[in-house]
């Protein structure tokens, strides 16, 4: 996997959700604040590879019992990541295609995004695919549908079927994202960042990978990869001056 890429390439960017566009794990949140402790070894099994990223959140999800007052005020206490606005007007000035592909739930997304101020540049199923949450008082009831059949490592939203089916033909394939629900869909990018998890799997595992912390980084990075030759030559003149 390669970190250069040709400038006259636009790129398509994929990103996670969970602690990659939010500051912490909005479902972890979720889950500390209103399931049963029992989550954590759930989520132990999943971490040891004994069950998907499916079962786990069927589970855990099963676990919680609150009122939608306290589900909103756990969602609510997450902040995003104070770059992750100004990224977006990045990529969509420089018509580089935006995807939030996310195991965690589109009903959380969605108040997470509207609470930035970016919820209309992001429709479930055409740029956003996640698992899907139904509140029925006090429970929550969840559904994955991306893909409707479990895939075969049990991911709750398979990204990287999804990767494969929206790439767009030649198009270089930017990955984001922080987590063990990443891993898969780092094989099929061919410019990824990571950070945590994410970070420590592609090094564990000889992938190619740039460290970040903020879609600050993100945006930076890509600009040097993706800007157009004259223009990249010009900025690095005016840094040489600076």
């Amino acid at each position: 996997m390669s970190n250069h890429v040709e400038d006259s390439k636009t790129p398509i960017i994929f990103s996670d959700f969970d602690g990659t566009i939010t500051q912490l794990d909005v479902t972890d949140q979720i889950l500390s604040a209103l399931a049963h402790p029992s989550w954590r070894a759930i989520e132990q099994q999943w971490m040891q590879g004994l069950i998907g990223s499916r079962e786990c959140l069927e589970r855990q999800i099963a676990l919680v019992d609150a009122p939608v007052e306290e589900l909103h005020a756990a969602i609510d206490s997450v902040a995003l990541d104070a770059d992750f606005t100004a990224f977006c007007k990045f990529s969509r000035k420089n018509k580089m295609p935006l995807y939030i592909l996310s195991d965690g739930f589109d009903y959380v997304i969605r108040r997470a995004l509207k609470r930035a101020g970016v919820e209309r540049h992001f429709k479930s199923g055409t740029n956003l695919f996640a698992s899907a949450l139904k509140v029925e008082g006090r429970r929550l009831a969840p559904s994955f549908p991306y893909p409707a059949e479990p895939c075969a490592h049990g991911c709750a939203t398979c990204k990287a079927a999804l990767i494969s089916r929206l790439r767009e033909g030649r198009r270089p394939v930017v990955f984001v994202g922080d987590g063990m629900s990443d891993r898969f869909a780092v094989e099929l990018a061919d410019v990824v960042f990571a950070k945590r998890h994410l970070l420590a799997h592609c090094r564990e595992n000889g992938i190619a990978c740039h460290p970040f912390d903020t879609f600050k980084d993100v945006q930076v990075t890509l600009e040097k990869l993706f800007s157009p030759a004259p223009v990249r030559r010009y900025r690095q003149a005016v840094a040489a001056l600076s």
